[in-house]
């Protein structure tokens, strides 16, 4: 591999972005396509639906093979609240491949007898965020119905773009918090971002079946990335 090339793939992959290296067959040139750069065409729709679904493997375009191997980063769940419904999302998160970790500053939630095996940190959000950061490749799911401790990482994840964002609550109680996050500045594009109330509706109602409500939402989002402004620039 072109030294340039791999080191454009080593910084994507430091900074959590996914990356794609296009490789001709038959002539070897290489070069490589951060997710959100620019190409044009038939291979510009190949390599997006190649990001969203993670599979690397033969192409052709206009008669050359090419060889596009997908490089993504470990999606990641970061759960605010220590909760029945964050006890049933963690083996399910874990068996379907997605990092998690919960956010708690009440420490009689946040117990490690609760959470075994779980990253659990007992701690403020915007404390916690300061040195791990959100990023595209994170879904924030926010489950403790208290604003003090929700809100903050909300409207992190909607300024840093997180692939989800989702948060329980009535249609009550999510208008309050629309409200609320609005007079914080968070824009009405972003607020219409998030899940609420949390997950797929398929009248969910034990906390494991709002975890697999949940889930299954955020698998949706990550396999669906880029999907609705494609279809918005189709119609326009």
């Amino acid at each position: 591999m072109d030294p340039r090339n791999l080191k454009v793939l080593n910084a994507a992959r430091r900074d959590r972005r996914a990356a794609l290296l296009v490789t001709e067959i038959a002539g070897g040139r290489e070069r490589v396509v951060v997710e959100g750069d620019p190409v044009a065409g038939e291979l510009g729709a190949e390599i997006a639906a190649r990001f969203r679904s993670g599979t690397s493997g033969l192409y052709e375009a206009g008669g050359e093979a090419l060889f596009l191997n997908v490089h993504l980063p470990s999606p990641r769940i970061v759960v605010i609240g220590a909760v029945h419904i964050s006890q049933a999302l963690a083996p399910m998160a874990a068996i379907a491949g997605f990092d998690l970790s919960i956010i708690d500053p009440r420490s009689a939630f946040a117990t490690p007898d609760r959470f075994r095996g779980v990253d659990l940190v007992a701690d403020w959000p915007e404390d916690v965020l300061a040195t791990r950061p959100l990023d595209s490749y994170t879904a924030l799911v926010a489950v403790t119905h208290d604003p003090k401790i929700d809100d903050f990482p909300i409207a992190a994840a909607l300024s840093t773009g997180c692939f989800y964002v989702g948060a329980l609550g009535s249609r009550k109680t999510h208008a309050k918090r629309v409200e609320r996050l609005g007079d914080l500045g968070v824009g009405a594009s972003d607020l219409a971002r998030i899940s609420a109330p949390i997950g797929l509706d398929i009248g969910a109602s034990t906390p494991a079946e709002i975890a697999v409500a949940v889930l299954a939402d955020i698998i949706r989002s990550l396999r669906r990335r880029g999907l609705a402004a494609t279809a918005a620039e189709t119609r326009a």
